[in-house]
Order: structure tokens, then C-alpha cells, then sequence
């Protein structure tokens, strides 16, 4: 190779670097905006005596996730750590830098899909706790094994089904696993006082509609990222993957504005479902197959929660078990159907391996979450006093209300 063509290819390699840094870059700025709709999706649903903690949950959870990701939760899943020089982590334009990024967050979801299901009657700092050891620990655990075929798992379900388990953007590994550990603290937490009246239950109307709106709105925008910025690089990215979120998004809000008769919190959290339930298999899918899933996952979401708030103890405050536990193991699923060249999609894939990987990650979800919070109820209580739920989260943990008393 001549002079002239090594530095070509110097400077065209340079530039193929800088430009998938920066295009990851991008992407995990896209994902952390999301959860300001974590955020405000929570603050729109819950009373007003419990608003600035929902906020307040939020930014704490991202700040202890990226701790425990930092240090355990990345090492443990990607064998990788940052117990090096700076220049050595900078190699390569820092790409290895911005993937953290943007792998953290798509870890620290895991405690804002838990903090929409917990809310109004946990305790804060046993809560952060248990972030610690979610997102350090349980999430990385089954992350690694799909996304980096840890414990040999992927290479087993290729060698006996041919494929391996299929999660191109984490309806599973985040959105399953994130929301099966809610359901296991919501259990645990109990139901909020009030919620049961002369033995009906009394479901709280949601406190501003404009902010939950906003929440969702956020969400459905940053989710582009977080599905097609998973490809993690330009050469890798697909507009097949785009055109799918989008479709799945359309179904859930037509699906969930029918079953759920008009009412808004089912139409701004219709659209979420869909989302959630695609991003298994996006970049498969034929975008009628897409469709479809959104639509199935938005009637998912809608009867389930009804089910769970006016017929069991279950006192999910956002509904996020049904939302992200259950659309996401039906968009891993769903993944194994759609995906398939006889429907439209691009193959490759196997239904039976698809249900197992689903079940494996319910499996290391709610285990491990037995194991985190029930410790810590154990030890210390995972739920606030009476007096203090009644005056609300906000004066009781922050000393300080949403809304001005003058």
C-alpha cells in the first residue's frame, strides 16, 4: 500500500469512527431525554401531594444507576471495565465511552419503569438501594447473556434450535425484565390506603392529564433512538427499524383509544405499549407485522390494567407490569411470529427460542427482584408510615410541595 492510500485510509477510518461516536452519541442523548418522560408520564398520574418526588425518584434513580452500572453492572455483562488512563479509554474517538452512554440509559430504565409502579408509598432511600442492586447486579445478569452470549445460553439455543434468542432493542432484556421486577416490589409494597373503600376499589383519578400527556410524548419521540440507534453504528442502522417503531406505535393507539373508550390515560400510554412490543424484533418485521403487534400490545395494556385496578390488590399506579412485563414478553414473542419469511419478515429466527429466552428473562427478573427487595424489607422497610403516605411524599420525604402555599 502506497503512502498516499495508507493515509486515505487513515483518514476515511478516522472519520467512520468519529461518525459512529458521534451518531451513538446522539442516540444515548435521545434515551436519557426518555426518561424526563418517565418522569413526567409519573407526575401526570399521581396525586399532587406526590409530584416533586415523583421528579425527584427519577434523577435520583439515573444518578445511582450510573454508579452501579459504572462500576459492577457493565463489567458484569460486558467484561469490560474503566480501570484504565484516559487515553486508553479515549482510543478509537471514545467509542467505547459513548457505548457505556448509551447502554446506561437503557440500564437506568429499569428503575423508572419500577418507580411508576411503587409510587406514592415507597420509602426513598431503601428504594434507591434497591436500584443499586437491580441495575448492578439482575439486569446486567440477563443483559449479558442475550446481548454479549454469556454462560454459553445463545450459543446452546443455536446449537439446538438453530437460532439464537432474538432482542434487537430490549423488549425482554429491558422492557420485560424492568417491568416483572416492578411487579414483585408492587407486591411487596401492598396497595396505597384508600384504594379499597366498604370493599370496592376506589382507583385515583390521574392529577394533570397536560403533564402525563407531555410524558408519553417524550417517551414515543426518544424511543426512535432507543430502537434505532440500537444498531450502535451508521453502517448498521435501518430504516426498517424506524418504519416498525412507527407502525407498532400507530396500532397501540388505535387499539388502545377502541378498547380503552376514549379515555386519555389509555391513548397516551397505548402508544408506549406498541413501542415496547416492537422492539424485540424491528429490524425483522415486515411493518403490517408491526402493526399488528402495537395493536395486540395496546389491548394488552388496557384490559390488564382495568383487571388489575378494580379487580385485585395488585396496586400498580401507572400499570407498568402490564405495560412493559407483559408487552414486552409479548413483543419477544412476537419477534419468533413476525419475524418469520412466511409473514413478511426477514427470518432468522425461532419461535420456540424466542419464548424461552422470554421466559428465562421473567425468570432472572423476578428472582432476582425477590432477592433485592425483600432483603430490604427485611431489614429496613421498603414502605412509608401511615401519617406520612397520608401528608404525601413530597412533604414528608422533601419537605416541600409541588404547588405554592400562598
Amino acid at each position: 500500500m502506497s503512502v498516499a492510500s495508507a493515509d486515505v485510509h487513515g483518514v476515511v477510518q478516522t472519520l467512520t469512527q468519529s461518525s459512529n461516536t458521534l451518531f451513538l452519541l446522539l442516540g444515548a442523548i435521545m434515551v436519557f431525554l426518555m426518561h424526563a418522560g418517565f418522569a413526567f408520564l409519573e407526575v401526570g398520574t399521581v396525586r399532587h401531594k406526590n409530584q416533586v418526588n415523583a421528579l425527584v425518584k427519577i434523577l435520583a434513580d439515573f444518578g445511582v444507576s450510573a454508579i452501579a452500572y459504572f462500576f459492577i453492572g457493565y463489567w458484569l455483562a460486558y467484561d469490560a471495565h474503566f480501570f484504565a488512563d484516559a487515553q486508553t479509554l479515549s482510543q478509537g474517538n471514545g467509542y467505547e465511552l459513548v457505548k457505556f452512554f448509551f447502554l446506561l440509559t437503557f440500564a437506568a430504565a429499569i428503575p423508572a419503569i419500577v418507580s411508576g409502579g411503587i409510587a406514592e408509598r415507597a420509602r426513598f432511600y431503601p428504594i434507591l438501594i434497591a436500584t443499586f442492586f437491580t441495575v448492578g447486579f439482575v439486569y446486567p445478569l440477563f443483559e449479558g447473556i442475550i446481548w454479549n452470549g454469556n454462560f454459553g445460553v445463545q450459543a446452546w439455543f443455536e446449537h439446538r434450535f438453530g437460532y439464537g434468542f432474538h432482542d434487537f432493542a430490549g423488549s425482554v432484556v429491558v422492557h420485560g425484565v424492568g417491568g416483572w421486577i416492578a411487579l414483585v416490589a408492587v407486591v411487596f409494597l401492598g396497595m396505597r390506603k384508600g384504594r379499597v373503600r366498604a370493599g370496592k376499589h376506589t382507583n385515583f383519578a390521574p392529577s394533570n392529564i397536560p403533564f402525563l400527556a407531555l410524558g408519553a410524548w417524550i417517551l414515543c419521540v426518544g424511543w426512535f433512538g432507543f430502537n434505532v440507534m440500537s444498531a450502535q453504528t451508521l453502517d448498521g442502522i435501518s430504516g426498517l427499524v424506524a418504519m416498525n417503531s412507527l407502525m407498532a406505535m400507530v396500532g397501540g393507539i388505535i387499539a388502545s383509544m377502541i378498547a380503552g373508550k376514549n379515555d386519555p390515560g389509555f391513548i397516551h400510554n397505548g402508544p408506549l405499549a406498541g413501542l415496547v412490543a416492537v422492539c424485540a424484533g424491528s429490524d425483522l418485521m415486515h411493518p403490517i407485522g408491526a402493526l399488528v403487534t402495537g395493536a395486540i400490545a395496546g389491548v394488552l395494556f388496557v384490559h390488564v390494567f382495568t383487571y388489575l385496578q378494580n379487580k385485585t390488590r395488585i396496586d400498580d399506579v401507572l400499570g407498568v407490569w402490564p405495560l412493559h412485563g407483559l408487552c414486552g414478553a409479548w413483543g419477544g414473542i412476537a419477534a419468533g411470529v413476525f419475524g418469520q419469511t412466511a409473514l413478511g419478515g426477514l427470518g432468522g429466527v425461532s419461535v420456540v427460542v424466542q419464548v424461552l429466552g422470554t421466559l428465562a428473562g421473567i425468570t432472572i427478573a423476578v428472582c432476582g427482584a425477590i432477592i433485592v427487595y425483600g432483603a430490604i424489607d427485611f431489614f429496613s422497610g421498603l414502605r412509608l408510615s401511615e401519617e406520612d403516605e397520608f401528608n404525601g411524599a413530597d412533604l414528608a420525604i422533601h419537605k416541600i410541595s409541588s404547588t405554592s402555599e400562598d
